[in-house]
């Protein structure tokens, strides 16, 4: 048996894992109805034990397999994990200074260990969802300077 994947360690699905997710995703879809779907698991080696799984980890294990059904890795991160300024950067698909100067400038809320950053995921994704939400305007602003200057944007 292999050893349990280190915290935040991408889990990189095989072509076999990616097709078994494909069908099992498929198969399971089909029984999200409501909120009130729960999934019950029982083993072939031991059909008589069953357990049940809340809705909310049953959805989380579609997305799961619908990922790694199209070969992407996978990993899960607690939204309360604290991050290395390396696994924000690497989250951002940024450079390791990149989101140092974010934490200098306050634009990225962390906390000192020692001479270490840390950054909470939450403070991340926020950070993450702002900086789209404002990549979005400045793209539907320059669309619209594309469309009042006619230069092929309707």
């Amino acid at each position: 048996m292999s050893r349990p994947a280190l915290a935040y360690e991408p889990i990189q699905p095989s072509e076999r894992d990616s097709k078994l997710a494909e069908q099992s995703s498929r198969v399971l879809s089909k029984y999200i109805k409501s909120e009130e779907t729960q999934l019950s698991i029982s083993s072939k080696d031991n059909p008589s034990e069953t357990i049940t799984i809340p809705n909310s980890a049953f959805r989380l294990l579609i997305d799961i397999l619908t990922h790694m059904s199209r070969g992407n890795a996978i990993t899960l991160i607690p939204i309360h994990a604290e991050l290395t300024t390396q696994q924000a950067a690497d989250l951002l698909n940024v450079s390791r200074p990149f989101v140092t100067q974010l934490t200098d400038s306050n634009q990225l809320p962390c906390r000192k260990v020692g001479t270490h950053r840390r950054i909470l995921f939450k403070d991340l994704m926020d950070y993450k969802k702002n900086i789209d939400i404002e990549r979005e305007k400045v793209l539907d602003q320059l669309v619209l300077e594309a469309q009042e200057l006619n230069i092929g944007y309707e």
